[in-house]
């Protein structure tokens, strides 16, 4: 049993250097991010995200150096909830985009009409 969850943790182990780097490279933002007045609002959600991407290769590298199965899954959880934050996010960035695009074209064409009247 201690041989499957070493087997099973070892590819995520092995991208534990790129999840800590891209987990360094969360929290750096979030702090770049809370400098503004407005990024303060939310400056805890790349770091939040950038803590659990690094604390998720801590535990898969731990889990698959050990073997130790809740080790793996804490491992697992912590990506969970990182790729939930990261969906949600980009869902609502997504929306955002597409109703300011809209608005955007809304506006060039309330202009366009309100020029061809003079």
């Amino acid at each position: 049993m201690e041989n499957d969850i070493k087997e099973i943790g070892l590819p995520l182990s092995q991208s534990g250097f790129w999840m800590k780097l891209v987990g360094v490279l969360l929290i750096v933002y979030g702090v770049l991010i809370a400098l503004s007045i407005v990024g303060i609002v939310i400056a805890w959600l790349p770091i939040w995200m950038g803590v659990l991407l690094f604390q998720s290769a801590s535990a898969a590298t731990q889990a698959s150096q050990s073997g130790d199965k809740d080790t793996l899954l804490r491992s697992l959880a912590k990506l969970k909830t990182y790729f939930t934050i990261m969906g949600i996010t980009t869902l609502i960035g997504l929306i955002l985009g597409i109703i300011g695009f809209l608005m955007g074209g809304i506006g060039a064409m309330m202009q366009m009409q309100g020029g061809a009247g003079l």
